[in-house]
């Protein structure tokens, strides 16, 4: 199951995290949507490629993937947040809280099963 978890994180937070390190046109827009400088949001493009980097070395040595989901799921309260208080629609926050809820279930998983 952490395996699968794992997986899925990294399919969905490696090319996010790689398109802001890029800073490509639709991260451009995105950052100045939420207020943010485009070196900042390459420091979160970082955070979430050493996330997908922590959640991958995590399936050889548990602890380092929980501190990984762990910082992914607070990075993506931190979004969520973001646009709730930019007053953007509900929706718009959603696939962030969808990822905080599968980055805390697979550090859940993983102290259950390690």
């Amino acid at each position: 199951m952490t395996t699968v978890l794992a997986v899925a994180l990294s399919l969905v937070f490696l090319p996010l995290g790689l398109a802001k390190l890029a800073a490509a046109p639709v991260m451009r827009q995105a950052a100045a949507h939420v207020g943010m400088s485009v070196r900042l949001y390459r420091v979160v493009g970082a955070l979430e490629v050493a996330g997908v980097a922590g959640l991958l070395a995590g399936l050889a040595w548990m602890p380092l993937g929980v501190a990984a989901a762990t910082g992914l799921a607070l990075l993506m309260v931190g979004a969520a947040v973001v646009h709730l208080r930019l007053g953007d629609p509900l929706p718009r926050a959603v696939p962030a809280v969808v990822m905080v809820l599968i980055s805390l279930t697979y550090a859940v998983t993983a102290m259950t099963v390690g």
